[in-house]
């Protein structure tokens, strides 16, 4: 925690009893639940490691798309955000 507030970053966490106030994570959890640990039989807890990563690499950011990013995956709306944020824009 003390190098997260060295670097300035605000980490966003719910009250305790009020989980719907950090709906974003919970939906991701949901959905790393359905789409890959429901489904999947892992062998150890490495094998459940480099299975859940290979989702998230693969699936989850670069062909799942999502409703909060405007229906464009998590490497598409980055890339628009650069994009938007690090060009100088034409008066």
């Amino acid at each position: 925690m003390a190098t997260l507030e060295r670097a300035h970053v605000q980490i966003s966490r719910a009250h305790v009893g009020r989980a719907g106030e950090n709906g974003y994570a919970e939906r991701f959890l949901r959905t790393l639940k359905e789409e890959e640990v429901a489904l999947s039989d892992y062998r150890n807890v490495h094998d459940a490691y480099a299975q859940i990563k290979q989702f998230l690499e693969a699936v989850y950011m670069r062909k799942r798309v999502h409703s909060a990013l405007g229906y464009l995956t998590p490497v598409e709306f980055e890339a628009r955000w650069m994009t938007e944020h690090t060009h100088p824009r034409s008066p």
